[in-house]
């Protein structure tokens, strides 16, 4: 047995070496730097981020290099490290509406209050290979010169599609939040269950994109109450403020990087309230659409219980929905699989053979 477990310790020391060669590929190719994955490979550590909970791209950037580009790993990574930092404050709400915008788009009104801002996207291109990319050819198609802003239009916030159309009381409003009222804590207080709606989101924002997408389109092709427009996704920086006690009022700390998504939703009514439009809400780290759009229709689908609405689909299902959207922990269950299993499985297949031959007994008997 001690022979045994020598030897599976050098077999382990040698795979993470063979590991680490495999990441640092051939070495006639320059090794990839960190700054070239946080600058190149953008939307990828933005996903790490929000799925890993941490804001910081540094650390982000180095775990999907670690990972060799897994990012599920990755995020198993930030997790991990974010566990090891103090946590010395809580900051002040984000006002996204203060948000300086490098992209905004509304599918419910062509002209509104501060323009649609395309900004960087996918969602005008072709869906080309560009060969050009591999040549180092990265010549792009021309723009138009875009009239100077004046000093008082730059980074100038713009208004929520969704407050214009509260205005009206054309859609639901969002509560206000109790002074000094507990905010849920998933990363510290296990998920329960009925969660209320802002452990829910935060349950969300760290699910796996691919999970959260995947229920999102169910909805859309009848397994849920939606039928949605993009009331606006907004995608830009916004300050983080801490509270000091010492001087008695809130400082900035820096900008994060959001992208933050308001569904508008089929309206509710009766029982002597007027008929309204509902919403759901999606917000992520980095430029994270998909995300939050996803994000924002399963949250509208969670709230059936709120509209006295029936609960027959998946994505309306909240134990299901929360219980099975971590990938860090649907990961380690699916992947403990291939640590060993001997003794249970010998266990089985001793059963398997006794009843086989019970069986054999029994026909024979007959």
């Amino acid at each position: 047995m001690y022979v045994a477990v020598k030897g599976g310790e050098r077999a382990i020391r040698n795979a993470h070496a063979l590991l680490a060669e495999k990441r640092r590929g051939a070495r006639d190719t320059p090794e990839l730097s960190t700054a070239q994955i946080d600058g190149q490979l953008a939307l990828a550590v933005d996903r790490v981020m929000s799925e890993g909970s941490l804001y910081d791209r540094g650390v982000a950037a180095l775990a999907i290099k670690q990972a060799r580009g897994d990012l599920i790993e990755a995020i198993f990574l930030v997790r991990a490290f974010r566990t090891t930092l103090p946590r010395f404050g809580f900051a002040e709400p984000i006002d996204t509406a203060a948000m300086r915008i490098s992209r905004r788009v509304s599918a419910t009104y062509k002209d509104l209050p501060g323009g649609q801002v395309l900004g960087p996207t996918f969602d005008y291109s072709h869906r080309l290979i560009d060969f050009g990319l591999e040549s180092g050819d990265l010549s792009a198609p021309a723009r138009e010169p875009a009239a100077p802003a004046g000093p008082a239009d730059a980074q100038r916030p713009v208004p929520r599609v969704t407050d214009l159309i509260a205005r009206d009381g054309l859609i639901e409003r969002e509560a206000e939040p109790e002074p000094g009222a507990p905010v849920s804590d998933i990363t510290r207080d296990a998920l329960a269950f009925p969660a209320a709606r802002d452990a829910r989101l935060q349950n969300l924002a760290r699910g796996d994109e691919g999970f959260l997408l995947s229920l999102a389109y169910s909805t859309q092709r009848g397994y849920g109450r939606t039928h949605p427009f993009v009331g606006e996704i907004r995608f830009g920086e916004a300050e983080v403020e801490l509270f000091v006690e010492d001087l008695g009022f809130a400082v900035s700390i820096g900008d994060v990087a959001l992208t933050e998504c308001q569904m508008v939703n089929q309206f509710t009514g009766g029982g002597g309230r007027p008929a309204r439009f509902t919403r759901g809400y999606g917000l992520a780290f980095g430029q994270s659409e998909r995300k939050a759009m996803s994000m924002a229709l399963i949250d509208r689908a969670l709230r059936a219980d709120e509209f006295g609405e029936e609960r027959k689909h998946p994505a309306q299902d909240e134990e299901f929905v929360l219980s099975h959207s971590d990938n860090v922990q649907a990961t380690g269950f699916v992947e403990h699989l291939k640590l060993p299993h001997y003794v249970d499985f010998q266990a089985e297949l001793a059963l398997l053979r006794a009843l086989r031959r019970e069986g054999e007994a029994a026909e024979a008997a007959e």
